[in-house]
């Protein structure tokens, strides 16, 4: 059976030289090679959702590769593709790099200028341990999601529209269904996430932004833990500092969220930065929030034409969600879902501020009523979008009082 072998680095001519050699080796099948983190991960992914079976038995990580840095590309592909063998091929063949790749979950590192024998020998033992895994596994339609599979982004079509509290109530329903869950707050200048759970704090998403290989410990010094159990990695208190947070710190701090939580919430805010538009194309879910009024509409449909014409986002790609509705005004949800050419959340946020007014006042909206319509809309729609778990979350509902009643069960 040959051994299919995905290639991949952003040095066309590393990767031309590497995919040669790989083509000579005995019973290989090099696949058309993937030219950056994120195509790389995107075309496991689509194979895995296929069939386990499906995915390529060895992948082949060139040391230039990005946006995100090799080790934590490695990190990712191991924790979401446990069948996936990853090998490295570096010009550090050195025994602290040989750590580093093989704490990140390579199985295996191979040195530049690249040697038939040696790259032979490393291929085949990783591709034999690789079969040996699936054997135990076993065989069938399993897709491997990993530890933290789903990141949801919450854009606000504009400001005021009720992204931030979006974000913050589909986190707590996730937390509170018992899946571990972490709340990045992307709005970099104007981020109010620690003012709607009223905490101080000391770092931010800034203090991550000059690490290249953000470590369980060092992530875990950066993270906020709020009393809800949520993770919180929170803006910058000085939001000239948010320029500091690139596109690829961005797609670095999300996949290191993602490798240790089931679920990452991030608010993206109203602003499209580098490091929003990054999250945005890198996320399972893009949630546009706005509200049922024209200039609110108008700023969705231009906010999906400017992902569109960015390639960030296809339109077809991203979920509009209706807050504030009601059955009076003019514009209803469908009528939203037909301007932007988006898909429609089947839930909608009914306008009740009264209900909210005292809790964002005091800036504790962790603590509103169960009763709140708002509320259990937010919580429904974790539900729809698959972010609860169903059964467990209702009876902790039903023991426990934390969560309104009842969530949706994930369409398969």
């Amino acid at each position: 059976m040959p051994t299919r072998i995905l290639p991949a680095g952003a040095d066309p001519d590393a990767v031309r030289s590497l995919t040669t050699l790989l083509s000579q080796l005995p019973d290989a099948e090099p696949q058309p090679p993937a030219g950056d983190s994120t195509q790389l991960v995107d075309t496991l992914a689509r194979l895995a959702s296929e069939s386990v079976d499906e995915l390529p038995e060895v992948v082949v990580v060139h040391e230039r590769i990005g946006p995100v840095p090799a080790l934590e590309l490695i990190r990712e592909v191991a924790l979401r593709f446990p069948a996936v063998g990853v090998i490295l091929v570096t010009t550090d063949a050195g025994p602290g790099l040989f750590s580093a790749a093989m704490d990140s979950g390579a199985r295996g590192l191979v040195a530049l200028p690249l040697s038939y024998e040696e790259l032979a020998s490393r291929v085949q033992a990783v591709a034999q341990w690789s079969t040996g895994v699936r054997r135990h596994l076993g065989h069938g339609s399993d897709v491997f999601g990993g530890v933290g599979g789903t990141v949801v982004t919450v854009s606000g079509a504009k400001g005021g529209v009720g992204a931030t509290l979006a974000a913050i109530q589909l986190a707590l329903a996730a937390q509170a269904s018992g899946r571990p869950t972490a709340l990045l707050d992307l709005d970099l200048q104007t981020g109010d996430v620690a003012s709607y759970l009223d905490i101080q704090f000391r770092r931010s998403v800034v203090d991550l932004a000059a690490i290249t290989d953000i470590s369980p410990r060092v992530l875990a010094d950066a993270v906020f833990r709020h009393d809800t159990g949520l993770a919180l990695l929170l803006a910058p208190g000085e939001g000239e500092r948010g320029e500091e947070v690139t596109d690829r710190v961005a797609r670095q701090i999300v996949s290191a969220l993602r490798s240790r939580y089931e679920v990452v919430v991030v608010d993206c805010g109203a602003q499209l930065s580098g490091a929003g538009a990054a999250v945005v194309e890198m996320a399972d879910t893009a949630l546009l929030v706005t509200t049922p009024d024209v200039i609110a509409v108008r700023a969705a449909k231009r906010t999906v034409r400017m992902w569109d014409r960015l390639q960030i986002r296809k339109a077809e790609e991203t979920t509009v969600v209706v807050n504030r509705h009601t059955r009076s005004t003019e514009i209803q949800p469908a009528l939203v879902q037909r301007i932007t050419g988006t898909a429609l959340a089947r839930t909608a946020i009914p306008a009740n501020f009264k209900e909210l007014q005292a809790v964002v006042d005091a800036g504790r909206v962790h603590e509103l009523d169960n009763r709140s319509s708002v509320k259990q809309a937010l919580w429904g729609l974790a539900g729809e979008l698959g972010l609860v778990r169903a059964a467990e979350g209702a009876a902790a509902h039903r023991g426990s009082g934390r969560g309104p009643g009842g969530f949706r069960r994930r369409k398969e």
